[in-house]
């Protein structure tokens, strides 16, 4: 595509305002090879021979040389760097030279395993491997055929946790045989659902070694600051990092595209929905094939709601875009899938269900809708166009927040800066205890089991049996009677194994299902909740069925929870000092309650009305780290007459928004309380925890860096022009006091006194 023709068609548009910030081309590179140090099976050799597979890249070889000496593997490169082929020949040569191994590939997504199924259709004809997808869309009668006869089982971890492990009798075949663990897309198993897969993959690696077994992993990520720390967390097992890549890159135009001040003053900028609009719009009516990247489902439907208002005298065009998130249908997301692989479909609005490795075709050019949250998502996201030898072009929209501000003012540092650190903590108790009891359902449980399980084994079988769900007959551990197949009871996506069914009440059907943790704020009455871009209105919410009720509607606007949070100290871990400020570690209770919501007009997002709620509150426990402000800086901001708890709760905002610079997390993973005086410590104090039950890391990595944290946040405020505050620098777009009070020389003031010798 000629870049440069369509940018400046761009500039040349009636509405553009200088919204190119920043322009970096990103050059080409050739591909460098390795060599094998032994050949494979010659059938094998054949196969890539016919599919102009060979030589093999540097990566590939180094990492098929350092599977087949027996170590575990983990490759993070770059996407589009042939990943896949590394496993893939690896098992296949396995499965040729010892006719009894087999694998098990596991994927974060069906439609991922589905995809690559297809690609292993091709690399194995006539090799007489047997390979199958087992997930929730398997039909009944395929699977006794899968656990007696497939070589290679292609799955997920929801399915291994409930379908597999629970069953163990049954895939004894497959137990005792297995000879490779595939993950692919290891960096998306973080927070607490890849807690929760480090834990299944123990129950696993805990089978096999009863059935005789002990499976070597190889795991594929894209790049990370941590992939051996990563591995080796997720799994248990040591791992051999292969990072250097030597497949080839066509070159890419990345553009940092800032939507336009539409109020100079409050610093307030056009949505970044409605520039998504645009670039996509322009896209497609040059012909290009396009991605879109949501950070939300809500966003993706909006989004698309955008595009068919644009689009709506090209009717040609309109039918040639459609959004793509998890929540829909199976069949709904393979015909997607397929349209866009064939060239039916021009462009498409997505989540991050489509940042992952599904094979859609070759696409040109990819839109951020906001910054992802991690530099590795960024690259992720961007990488979807342009896979292979071809030129590509992406852009990163600025979101009105303090990082997307801050990359947009400094995009050298994020062309710059390094790959953030995944994080997980098998450890949490509140994660490790129900897979402690699934195991105990699989085979019972022994003091001896310590080596395959991370945290303190004792105490949480203690307190299981406390809780009634264990019994102690020494020297093992079984399930209580009571416990009927526990697994079925754990969602090792979130940190509650409940959900919420919405249903269509003008034609009786489930629409889709919505997550306990989310659904007070997404699913209460009133709320306007759209599904493939048609909105339905929430009329009836029955906490104890789980089940919202809901109609079509032709509202013009959508709707925002509003939210109250309060937080209780329980158990100090650590403590700092840092300047003049002390910084604290521990464990907290945090209660919070949706009190009502706004609704806001769609396009221009005029809020137009607020209602209250009356829903239960939701408590948890979970890691905090926190601190207090020295008695000097209160007393100079009495004294320039500011406001403390507008200055503590600008200072909790951007600090907040700024975590994710040194964690691979999302702004939503984190939360936030801040008070002029708290009645645990007799201070004013600011609070940010991990939004999850026991906590998965993220904030310890804000204790530790606390220091280059209050620094990059104060170089947010002091750069942001605006003169009282505005979403770019203090303002949050999830504050459940419509960001009241805000206070920006005061948070200015604080950082610069904690941050003072």
């Amino acid at each position: 595509m000629n870049t440069s023709a369509f940018l400046d068609h761009l500039r040349s548009l009636p509405s553009y305002r200088d919204q190119i910030v920043h322009h970096e081309h990103l050059t080409s590179s050739e591909a460098s090879y390795g060599q094998l140090a032994q050949p494979l099976h010659p059938a094998l050799e054949s196969i890539l021979d016919r599919f102009h597979l060979l030589p093999l890249y540097r990566h590939q070889a180094a990492a098929i040389n350092a599977a087949r000496s027996g170590e575990n593997v983990v490759i993070a490169t770059p996407a589009a760097s042939g990943k896949t082929l590394c496993y893939n020949l690896v098992v296949l040569n396995a499965m040729l030279t010892d006719k009894g191994s087999r694998a098990l590939y596991l994927f974060p997504t069906k439609a991922l395993a589905q995809d690559q199924l297809r690609s292993l259709k091709e690399l194995t004809s006539g090799l007489g491997v047997k390979h199958a997808t087992f997930d929730g869309d398997t039909p009944s009668w395929q699977r006794s055929e899968i656990k007696r006869s497939a070589n290679i089982v292609l799955s997920n971890p929801d399915m291994v946790h409930l379908g597999i492990l629970p069953n163990h009798r049954s895939w004894w075949r497959l137990l005792t045989q297995l000879k490779y663990v595939v993950i692919d897309e290891a960096h998306v198993y973080r927070g607490v659902f890849g807690s929760h897969v480090a834990n299944v993959l123990r129950r696993l690696k805990r089978l096999c070694a009863h059935y005789g077994s002990q499976p070597r992993f190889i795991c594929c990520s894209a790049t990370i600051a941590n992939p051996k720390e990563h591995a080796e967390r997720l799994c248990g097992v040591p791992f051999q990092p292969i990072t250097e890549d030597g497949s080839p890159h066509g070159g890419k135009d990345f553009v940092f595209w800032n939507p336009p001040l539409i109020d100079e003053a409050k610093s307030v900028r056009r949505s970044a929905n409605s520039e998504t609009t645009l670039l996509l719009t322009e896209l497609m009516r040059n012909g290009i094939r396009s991605l879109a990247f949501a950070r939300t489902r809500r966003l993706t439907e909006l989004i698309y709601l955008y595009m068919r208002e644009q689009l709506a005298e090209s009717p040609d065009l309109g039918e040639r875009v459609k959004p793509y998130r998890a929540g829909y249908l199976p069949e709904e997301r393979r015909q997607i899938e397929r349209e866009l692989f064939e060239g039916r479909l021009l462009a498409a609005v997505a989540t991050t269900a489509l940042e992952l490795g599904i094979d859609i075709g070759d696409l040109d050019a990819t839109v951020l809708s906001g910054y992802p949250g991690s530099i590795a998502s960024t690259w992720q996201q961007a990488g979807r166009s342009g896979r292979g030898r071809e030129d590509s072009l992406s852009f990163l929209i600025g979101l009105d927040s303090p990082l997307d501000q801050y990359f947009m003012r400094h995009p050298e540092v994020f062309f710059a800066k390094s790959y953030e650190h995944a994080l997980i903590d098998p450890r949490n108790q509140y994660i490790l205890k129900p897979h402690l009891l699934c195991a105990s359902w699989e085979l019972p449980l022994t003091d001896g089991d310590q080596e395959f399980f991370a945290g303190d084994l004792e105490q949480a079988m203690a307190e299981l049996e406390g809780e009634g769900f264990l019994r102690h007959r020494n020297p093992r551990w079984y399930p209580a009677p009571s416990v009927i197949y526990p697994a079925q009871d754990i969602n090792i996506r979130t940190t509650s194994a409940e959900s919420y069914g919405l249903v269509d009440v003008s034609t009786g059907c489930l629409l889709e299902t919505v997550g306990s943790a989310v659904a007070l704020s997404q699913i209460h009455p009133g709320a306007i909740y759209i599904h493939q871009g048609e909105s339905y209105l929430v009329t009836e919410l029955d906490l104890i069925a789980h089940t919202a009720y809901c109609r079509p509607t032709d509202a013009t606007y959508y709707t925002q929870a509003k939210d109250v949070t309060d937080l209780r100290m329980l158990k100090v871990s650590q403590e700092k000092a840092f300047g003049q400020g002390r910084v604290h570690l521990g464990e907290v209770e945090v209660t919070n309650r949706v009190i009502g919501f706004r609704k806001k007009r769609v396009f221009t997002e005029e809020v137009i009305a607020e209602e209250p709620l009356d829903l239960p509150a939701q408590s948890f426990n979970t890691v905090a780290l926190w601190f207090n402000i020295p008695p000097p800086v209160e007393t100079q901001l009495a004294q320039a007459g500011l406001d403390l708890a507008g200055g503590l709760h600008a200072v909790e905002h951007a600090t907040i928004a700024m975590l994710p610079l040194f964690a691979l997390c999302d702004r939503n993973d984190i939360g936030g309380v801040s008070t002029p005086l708290h009645p645990d410590t007799g201070k004013a104090e600011v609070f940010i925890y991990d939004a999850y039950p026991g906590g998965v890391g993220i904030v310890e990595k804000g204790f530790e860096l606390i220091g280059r944290l209050w620094q990059e946040t104060l170089r947010v405020l002091l750069e942001c022009p605006c003169e009282e505050g505005c979403p770019s620098c203090i303002q949050s777009p999830k504050c459940g006091n419509n960001n009241e009070p805000l206070d920006k020389k005061a948070a200015q003031m604080i950082l610069e006194g904690l941050l003072s010798q």
